[in-house]
């Protein structure tokens, strides 16, 4: 990893003086801040790797390459909740195969509404990573719809069910309603 000092100057002012512009072109067009935020940096990595030929005009090459990049996440978040709604539709399937009594049913309905939500609140690489696990995808096949290196969609399918478990067990847990099931256990009631 490269120190500050030997980052050129140039590409420093130009980072912070692009930057915040950059940013809020991005959130403008995804909506999203955290997203914006890595997809600004993605825009002055590759500004980085290879500059335009006129730095006169980085502010057009900038531009250009961020509506890429933006549309280029658009695409795939697109993408993603179609997956989400195919594993939807999936589990509603297998549901209606099973013929569960109505108590299994309305447990199976809540679990899937749970499970959605959750999903829902992952971020979209996360959801996404796993969704294509659970599809039967290979990593290699994951590394290249994320893209990020192979060798570390293990560690990154590791870490978002991770996530998904701690948020599975924060939704699954019950509201409190006056009192808890431990105070009720101790009372005796």
């Amino acid at each position: 990893m490269e120190e500050a000092s030997q980052i050129p100057e140039r590409f420093r002012r130009l980072f912070r003086e692009h930057y915040p512009e950059v940013a809020r072109k991005l959130y403008a067009l995804t909506g999203d801040y955290s997203a914006a935020e890595d997809l600004a940096q993605e825009v002055f990595l590759r500004l980085y790797r290879n500059p335009p030929d006129r730095l006169e005009a980085v502010g057009a090459w900038l531009h250009r390459v961020l509506s890429r990049i933006g549309y280029d996440y658009l695409r795939q978040r697109s993408s993603n909740r179609a997956i989400v709604e195919k594993e939807a539709a999936r589990l509603a399937a297998w549901s209606e195969v099973s013929s569960p009594s109505g108590e299994a049913e309305a447990i199976r309905e809540w679990e899937k509404d749970v499970v959605r939500r959750v999903l829902q609140k992952l971020t979209d690489r996360d959801r996404t990573a796993l969704l294509l696990r659970e599809e039967g995808y290979s990593y290699g096949e994951i590394a290249s719809r994320l893209g990020v290196n192979p060798k570390i969609v293990g560690t990154l399918l590791a870490r978002a069910e991770e996530r998904l478990k701690k948020k599975y067990a924060q939704e699954e847990e019950p509201s409190d309603d006056g009192g808890n099931e431990t105070d009720r256990r101790k009372s005796g009631f």
